[in-house]
């Protein structure tokens, strides 16, 4: 299999992207980049010496930021391109046909029904039989003060249709919601969480755009729970997975003749009856030579 290794990217066209992606959400609240200096503040608050208890004001502010945010993700995720529907709806093709045939896993340790991993190769075949570029990439961060060392794997479409536009990079997570579900959080962040679709298909300027509103929501749920947020849900965390530096795998088939179903274990005839008697025991049987 074929692995090039890709940088992060380009933070400046990213940033362009959100500029000027606005919406009746983003003129209202102001939340996106070059928002209102005023609603960028109330977003960053800092909520640390809030009290929580009694303040009728700051109820209205954490009703006021929670509105803002549905209102940002609806108009985020409705956002849409001919190029991400068309991959999309291929994606959700692939994924009913191997709801219908199974996933045969190719893995030293078989799973029963199939596995992430394996599921991710079978998905990035079809799509390349019908026409897309597709990978399976696996991003790598170490360390650091801010979080710890992590990995993830996730599938993309290089798109070079337009030479006007170059390279075009649409991101695959086939459990998107999942990523940001957490098992503590309140009402208003379970409300938004729900709203995310399970399977994401998007340029990277949507996903980071994404990131930042769901991360923005986990720290506020966290604040108004008086709860530590845990390092692997900060957002620096978050975009390490999809827009740090990752190595980018074209998947293989399998080889022909492959089953996923286990092989019947053999045993002579003189190990027979000592297996049925004794099920505890597990010698292996022994073949008889003449």
């Amino acid at each position: 299999m074929e692995k090039t290794a890709v940088t992060r990217q380009n933070s400046d066209e990213i940033d362009r992207f959100l500029e000027g992606a606005a919406s009746f959400a983003d003129m209202m609240f102001g939340f996106l980049d070059g928002g209102d200096e005023s609603q960028e503040n109330l977003r960053d608050f800092d909520y640390e010496n809030a009290n929580y208890d009694e303040d009728p004001s700051q109820i209205d502010k954490n009703r006021v930021f929670w509105k803002a945010q549905e209102q940002l993700l609806q108009a985020t995720l409705y956002r849409t391109t001919s190029l991400e529907s068309r991959i999309r709806q291929a994606t959700r093709e692939a994924l009913r046909e191997l709801d219908l045939i199974g996933v045969q896993c190719a893995c030293r340790r078989q799973v029963a029904g199939g596995c992430r991993k394996c599921l991710q190769r079978e998905v990035s075949i079809r799509l390349q039989n019908v026409g897309f570029d597709c990978y399976i990439c696996k991003s790598k961060w170490k360390n650091s003060p801010e979080i710890p060392a992590g990995e993830h794997t996730y599938l993309e479409v290089l798109d070079k249709s337009n030479p006007k536009k170059g390279e075009v990079r649409i991101v695959i997570e086939l459990n998107f919601r999942g990523e940001f579900e957490m098992a503590r959080a309140n009402e208003d962040y379970s409300k938004l969480i729900a709203r995310l679709p399970e399977l994401f298909v998007g340029k990277t300027e949507r996903l980071k755009a994404l990131i930042k509103i769901l991360c923005s929501a986990a720290k506020q749920c966290m604040k108004e729970k008086k709860m530590h947020l845990a390092p692997w849900r900060k957002h620096k965390y978050m975009q390490a997975k999809w827009l740090g530096t990752y190595q980018r795998t074209t998947p293989a088939t399998l080889p022909v003749g492959f089953t996923d179903r286990p092989q019947k274990p053999k045993a002579s005839m003189l190990t027979f009856d000592l297996l049925d008697n004794l099920p505890g025991l597990h010698y292996a049987a022994v073949a008889v030579v003449r």
